[in-house]
């Protein structure tokens, strides 16, 4: 579309005045504005700017009229939208501020600044449950952008505001947290659970992890005072033998949807040109391809590929998986194809661990290695390994590998402190997930 001189004439006056707003110069960038909106009078910036200053001067009618043009023109405008819900809130139109604000985040989740905004509305109409993601999200935003990190990365005018987010969320997510606990303290005492409270000590930031073995990173949530046991003997896994009877059974399937070339995909998800992929995955033969046919992906089951392996589905029925709603299991058939090389890197929990059933192992140097511990597969017999300590695998054959995949918890931990575990990391999940994460 070519541009108009008119158009064009519009745009340079609009930098000209936003040039003017970024040294300060406030009288003279309201004139500029003014004068732009006389030609250009649905224009989102002098409509916004100019509400500012009228609200500056204690003018809030003649704030809210230029507002509502600017979203009435731009009604996708989210710029428009917070101002909004800052003039509403002000006004004590908690309501339409929170209705603003909400549409500001709808439709740019990453928006932090109306984000904040939003939780403060939430917590002025007694929603704190609501108002915490709502901060922890905006907090997390800003400082992913090197904002809020100090107060010289704050905004004055919203540094009280940040700083009650940070306070808020600081103490209210220990007690929506440490409330899902309760029940089970209730049952069992405060003994049965310690392990799991010091994680989420830890997971608060309120305890170091103190790791007893360096080689071990955790990224999201350490369970303290289990063995550091990198790769787990045999016997604490007494389904194996049930498992390893089905190999066969596993494996038809596996050859035929694979064979169909139908269902798998990327285990790391989908890159794109920019994305590095080289820092996880490298092959210096060909392109690297670590590919997976899912039954299960971050805890959803995964209905199409199930389908079509009935028998592989109906034995994970029997076999006592880690499930915590929308984290786990992952289950899959993985495929590591010849010349590739997962680079080393650390797992999420050391609450679950990961078993490798091997389903086609070609000849050739290809292995797995877990904290220096170096594991060749053997087709038909498991293993499980702790993937919070480094580990990468290599397959420098001349053929493909197979392995089928799956979770399962640590063993070292009981039954009660599963079940705290389980609501506890799905109730952290759902935090995260309101708060835009």
């Amino acid at each position: 579309m070519n541009t108009t001189p008119a158009s064009t004439a519009a745009d340079e006056r609009r930098a000209a005045a936003l040039a003017l707003v970024a040294q300060g110069r406030v009288a003279e960038a309201e004139r500029a504005f003014g004068e732009l909106l006389r030609d250009q009078p649905d224009d989102a910036d002098a409509l916004n700017f100019l509400a500012i200053c009228a609200h500056g001067r204690g003018e809030a009618d003649a704030a809210l009229e230029l507002l509502g043009r600017a979203q009435a023109e731009h009604p996708a405008d989210t710029t428009t939208l917070t101002n909004l819900g800052v003039l509403h809130r002000e006004r004590g139109r908690l309501e339409e501020a929170q209705a603003a604000l909400a549409e500001a985040v709808r439709i740019a989740p990453r928006s932090y600044v109306a984000r904040l905004r939003l939780g403060e509305v939430l917590e002025a109409r007694g929603r704190l449950g609501q108002a915490l993601p709502a901060y922890f999200g905006a907090i997390n935003h800003a400082q992913e952008l090197g904002l809020w990190l100090s107060d010289a990365t704050t905004d004055a005018p919203l540094r009280p505001l940040v700083k009650h987010a940070m306070r808020a969320v600081a103490a209210g997510r220990r007690m929506l947290f440490a409330a899902l606990l309760t029940p089970l303290r209730e049952r069992h005492g405060d003994a049965a659970l310690a392990r799991v409270g010091r994680g989420l000590a830890i997971y608060l930031g309120e305890l170091a992890p103190d790791f007893p073995d360096p080689r071990q990173r955790p990224k999201f949530f350490y369970v303290p005072d289990l063995p550091p046991t990198p790769v787990f003997a045999r016997e604490l896994f007494p389904w194996y033998e049930a498992l390893e009877a089905q190999t066969e059974v596993i494996g038809e399937e596996m050859r035929a949807v694979y064979a169909a070339d139908g269902g798998f995909e990327p285990f790391l998800g989908h890159f794109d040109d920019t994305s590095p992929l080289a820092a996880h995955l490298r092959n210096e033969r060909d392109k690297p391809v670590w590919d997976a046919f899912f039954f299960f992906r971050h805890g959803v089951r995964n209905d199409a590929n199930a389908a079509r392996c009935p028998r592989t589905t109906a034995i994970l029925e029997t076999l006592p998986l880690c499930r915590i709603r929308e984290h786990s299991p992952e289950v899959c058939f993985s495929v590591l194809t010849a010349g590739s090389h997962i680079l080393p890197h650390h797992g999420v929990t050391n609450t679950r661990v990961v078993t490798h059933l091997p389903l086609v192992v070609p000849e050739g140097d290809l292995a797995l290695a877990v904290a220096g511990q170096v594991l060749r597969w053997q087709e038909g017999r498991c293993f499980s390994f702790d993937d919070t300590f480094e580990h990468e695998a290599w397959n420098r054959s001349d053929a493909t590998r197979v392995v089928m995949l799956l979770d399962a918890w640590n063993p070292h931990l009981d039954e009660i402190e599963r079940e705290a575990i389980t609501a506890l990391i799905s109730g952290i999940g759902d935090f995260n997930r309101a708060a835009g994460l």
